[in-house]
C-alpha cells in the first residue's frame, strides 16, 4: 500500500501546475527535452497540432526576429553607435549636407526590447518543455492526450484565471518594466546636455556616475548631499507636524464638550476639497514680495514702507515657510483617518481606566495613543514616503529657489525630485535624473521596509482585532 501511494503522489506530481522545468528536463524522455530547443515538439507528435503550432510560430518568430534585427540589436547595446552625424560638402549643390549617423537612444532601447524578448523566449521555451512532459506523463498512465477543444475548456474554467491575468502582466512588462529598466541603464552611460542624440552619441560610463554624484570635490557631489539633508529634513517635518497637530485637531473636536463636530469637520475638509495646486498657488501669492501678507505687514508698521519680509527668498525662511503652508494641506487628512480611530475605539476601555482612577494623560498615553500610532503607522511610513517625492508643494511655492551659484542647477529648497526634474526637463542631464531615481528608490526602500518591519503593525497584526 506504502510503494503504491508513492507511485501515486510521484505521478500526481507530474501535473502541469505541479511540473517544473528542471523535473522535465530530468525525467522526460527525448522528446520532451527537445521541446526546450524546438518549441511544441513533443505536442506536434502526440497530435496537440494547436498548441504545438502556437509555441513553434513563437518560436520561429522570434528566430525571425533575432536574425533580421536581434542579434545586430545586441550588437549595437554593446556599443551604443559608433558613427556619429557629421557634414559632407556637396561640390554639385555647393552646400553642406549633413550625414546620418547612430541613435545611441534607440539603440539602447532596442537592446532592452532584445533582451526582454529573448527571456519571454526561454520562459515560452520552459512552458513547451512543461507541456510536453505532461503529455508524456499521461500517455504513460494510459489518459488521454487533450485536444484542442479541452484546452479551451481549461482556459474557461480551471485556469480562467490565468487567462485573465495574462493580459495586466503582459501589459506591466511592456509599460512598466522595460521602460523602467531603460531609465536605470541610462544611469550608466554618458548620456548628458553635451551627448544628445541623434547629433551625438553616448557610450557607458560604468559607476563613474554615480562615484561623481556621492563622491567629494566636485560640484555635483557638493549639491546632492545638502538637497539630501533638506530633503530628509522636510520629510520628517512635513510628515510629522501633520500628524501630532492632526491628532491634536481630531481630539479637540472630538471630545465631549465640542458642539456641532459636524460643522468643524466640514470647514477643515474644504482644504482637501480644493485642488492642491489652486492652495498653493494662492499661498504663493499670499507671501509673496508685494503680497497681502506684507503689505498688511506694512500697514500696520511692522516692516518699513519699501521693506518685505522674503517668505520665498531668503533660504532659512523660504524652508520654514514652506513647512508652515504645508500644514494647512496636510493635517485635514490626518484629522479625517485619526477621527475614524477614535470612534472606533470601544468605549469600554475608557470606562475601566476612569473606574480605576487614571487620569485623562494617562488614558492618552495608554489606550488613544496606542490605538492611533498602530493603525496610522502604515500611512506614516507611505506619508514620509510621499514627502520626499512632494514634488508640488516645492515646486509652486518656492520653484526649489532662491538659487545659488554654490549648486549645480539646484536651489536651496529643492528636493531631490525637484532637482531631478531640472536636471533633466531644463539642463538635458538625463544620466544624472536616472542617478538621483535610483538613489531615491534605494534610501526609500530601505527606510520604508526596515520601519514598517519594526513596528506593531507588521509584528503583532492581531493585536487589535
Amino acid at each position: 500500500m506504502g510503494a503504491f501511494s508513492k507511485k501515486k503522489v510521484q505521478m500526481d506530481s507530474a501535473r502541469p501546475s505541479d511540473a517544473s522545468v528542471l523535473e522535465a528536463v530530468k525525467k522526460g524522455n527525448a522528446v520532451t527535452k527537445c521541446s526546450l530547443f524546438v518549441f511544441g515538439l513533443g505536442n506536434l507528435l502526440n497530435r496537440q497540432f494547436v498548441r504545438g503550432g502556437v509555441f513553434l510560430a513563437t518560436e520561429i518568430a522570434y528566430l525571425y526576429y533575432m536574425v533580421s534585427f536581434g542579434i545586430q540589436s545586441i550588437v549595437n547595446f554593446t556599443t551604443l553607435g559608433t558613427r556619429e552625424q557629421g557634414q559632407v560638402y556637396n561640390e554639385a549643390l555647393g552646400i553642406y549636407e549633413y550625414t546620418t549617423g547612430d541613435n545611441s537612444m534607440l539603440f539602447l532601447l532596442y537592446g532592452v526590447i532584445t533582451f526582454a524578448l529573448t527571456l519571454a523566449a526561454v520562459f515560452v521555451a520552459c512552458m513547451s518543455a512543461k507541456s510536453a512532459y505532461c503529455t508524456q506523463v499521461r500517455k504513460e498512465r494510459g489518459m488521454e492526450v487533450p485536444k484542442f477543444r479541452d484546452d479551451l475548456r481549461s482556459v474557461r474554467e480551471e485556469n480562467i484565471h490565468t487567462m485573465l491575468l495574462a493580459f495586466p502582466i503582459v501589459g506591466i512588462l511592456v509599460f512598466t518594466i522595460i521602460p523602467l529598466v531603460f531609465m536605470i541603464l541610462i544611469a550608466f552611460t554618458s548620456y548628458d546636455h553635451e551627448h544628445q542624440p541623434p547629433g551625438n552619441l553616448f557610450s557607458w560610463v560604468g559607476f563613474e556616475n554615480f562615484k561623481t554624484m556621492l563622491g567629494q570635490g566636485s560640484k555635483l557631489a557638493a549639491t546632492f548631499w545638502p538637497v539630501l539633508g533638506w530633503t530628509l529634513i522636510w520629510a520628517i517635518f512635513a510628515t510629522f507636524s501633520c500628524f501630532i497637530f492632526g491628532i491634536m485637531l481630531a481630539l479637540l473636536i472630538n471630545r465631549k464638550g465640542t458642539r456641532i463636530k459636524g460643522f468643524w469637520r466640514f470647514m477643515f475638509v474644504l482644504s482637501v476639497a480644493v485642488p492642491q495646486f489652486v492652495s498653493l498657488l494662492s499661498m504663493r501669492t499670499i507671501f509673496n514680495a508685494n503680497g497681502p501678507v506684507n503689505v498688511l505687514l506694512r500697514h500696520i508698521g511692522v516692516i518699513g514702507a519699501t521693506e518685505s519680509i522674503p517668505f520665498f527668498t531668503d533660504p532659512t525662511l523660504a524652508k520654514i515657510t514652506i513647512i508652515c503652508i504645508n500644514l494647512w494641506i496636510g493635517i485635514p487628512f490626518t484629522m479625517l483617518s485619526t477621527t475614524g480611530i477614535l470612534q472606533n475605539i470601544p468605549a469600554d476601555l475608557y470606562e475601566a481606566a476612569r473606574i480605576d482612577g487614571a487620569s485623562v494623560p494617562v488614558i492618552f498615553r495608554k489606550i488613544t495613543l496606542p490605538y492611533i500610532v498602530f493603525v496610522m503607522t502604515p500611512n506614516l511610513i507611505t506619508s514620509f514616503t510621499g514627502n520626499i517625492n512632494n514634488f508640488n508643494v516645492i515646486f509652486l511655492l518656492s520653484g526649489g529657489g532662491p538659487d545659488t551659484l554654490d549648486y549645480y542647477y539646484a536651489g536651496k529648497t529643492d528636493l531631490l525630485v525637484t532637482w531631478l526634474y531640472r536636471l533633466t526637463i531644463t539642463q538635458k542631464d538625463y544620466n544624472l535624473g536616472a542617478v538621483i531615481g535610483i538613489l531615491v528608490f534605494i534610501i526609500l526602500a530601505t527606510l520604508s521596509l526596515l520601519t514598517y518591519r519594526h513596528t506593531g503593525s507588521y509584528k503583532d497584526e492581531g493585536a487589535f482585532q
